[in-house]
């Protein structure tokens, strides 16, 4: 999540848009989170996961603030492990 915060501090402050200070109001703002933005912070986490993720994981168009954009990833990814590399259970 602190990736995606940090793309939409940069992206806002490219727009003039004024952001909350608290990471946590920020990943609750409505501000547009790019799919393109978050396929490119999904690539940063693949070496770490070990795998490749498909580009199925992101929502076509795009998320309206960091806080849907998590919502939305992390039961996918978590499946996405479990179907790789098993659910551990």
């Amino acid at each position: 999540m602190e990736e995606l915060i940090g793309a939409m501090i940069a992206a806002a402050a490219i727009k003039g848009i004024a952001l909350p200070s608290a990471p946590a109001d920020i990943a609750r703002s409505a501000l547009e989170v790019d799919s393109l933005v978050v396929v490119s912070i999904l690539c940063a986490v693949e070496p770490i996961l070990g795998f490749e993720l498909p580009e199925s994981v992101v929502r076509t168009g795009g998320y309206s603030s960091v806080r849907s954009a998590v919502d939305h990833l992390v039961p996918h990814i978590e499946a996405q492990w479990a179907t790789k590399k098993g659910s551990g259970r």
